[in-house]
């Protein structure tokens, strides 16, 4: 297994801990307890550094391609989409149940459109 290789699951892991510290904070109610939450926003931020990092050794590498630039753009906007509307639950107040479910349906499509973008970067080196 290659360096790339192993960046890419290693951010795999981070996106199950992002999960899985998720749906602990979730099951905990609220207020946030502040400790989970700074843990599930760090390990989300480790994610989209560690998926930085490695999509950009590979651009440097060899230019992306239009799908696969298509795709971490796509991929990247999904996830900041994510972040966004973590970032309003987290402030404590009532928010729409459209921003929760927005919360709990965007990680699911930005971590499959992160495999199918990687997918498409691992496939063409």
């Amino acid at each position: 297994m290659g360096s790339a290789e192993l960046r890419f699951a290693g951010a795999g892991l981070c996106f199950l801990l992002m999960f899985l510290s998720g749906i602990w904070l979730s099951r905990a109610g609220k207020p946030l307890h502040g400790v989970l939450f700074a843990i599930h926003k760090l390990v989300g931020l480790a994610a989209a550094v560690f998926l930085g990092a490695t999509v950009y050794g590979l651009h440097q590498a060899a230019a992306l391609n239009g799908t696969e630039l298509t795709g971490v753009v796509v991929s990247c906007l999904l996830f900041l989409g994510t972040v966004v509307a973590g970032g309003v639950l987290g402030i404590g107040k009532e928010v729409p149940g459209t921003v929760l479910r927005l919360h709990q349906i965007g990680p699911v499509l930005a971590v499959l459109s992160a495999a199918t973008t990687l997918y498409f970067l691992l496939s063409g080196r």
